[in-house]
């Protein structure tokens, strides 16, 4: 969750080469602690960016997800994702395109705050210990290991 004091460019976590993008339409849910326990399937709910990259471990997904006041999300690649909001699912496909981002690298960023959700295969990476919910994440901090 990315309150409004928050730094608010999302990084890459690991290198990566981008194969699609998807834009889900949807709600504008706020995505603070006490919404998120409230509303069942938030991160389902609103509107959504979906980034897939094909990595040297596997498939790698970074979802963006939008909130309330969040004007709108951009990445480096395509700029302003939205607005304007569609009412249908975008998709981009990126295999003509050689678009590799690197561990650090820019990917993105919320004009505002919000969430970002990643997605990794079962059992391949072991989380740091030292995280605590709802605690923050620094730029540059590990946030996992491959097993």
């Amino acid at each position: 969750y990315l309150s409004p004091r928050d730094y608010h460019v999302i990084h890459m976590p690991c290198d990566g080469r981008l194969t699609r993008m998807i834009y889900v339409p949807g709600s504008l849910f706020y995505v603070n602690p006490t919404t998120a326990r409230g509303i069942p399937g938030l991160f389902a709910r609103n509107e959504r960016v979906v980034c897939v990259f094909d990595t040297a471990n596997g498939p790698f997904v970074l979802v963006l997800v939008g909130a309330t006041i969040v004007g709108s999300m951009a990445t480096v690649w395509h700029g302003v994702v939205n607005p304007p909001r569609h009412a249908d699912v975008k998709e981009w496909t990126y295999d003509d395109q050689h678009i590799v981002l690197k561990k650090g690298d820019e990917l993105g960023r919320f004009l505002l705050g919000s969430t970002v959700v990643m997605l990794f295969p079962k059992d391949q990476l072991h989380f740091n210990d030292a995280w605590q919910p709802a605690g923050p994440v620094r730029l540059g901090e590990t946030m996992a290991n491959l097993r």
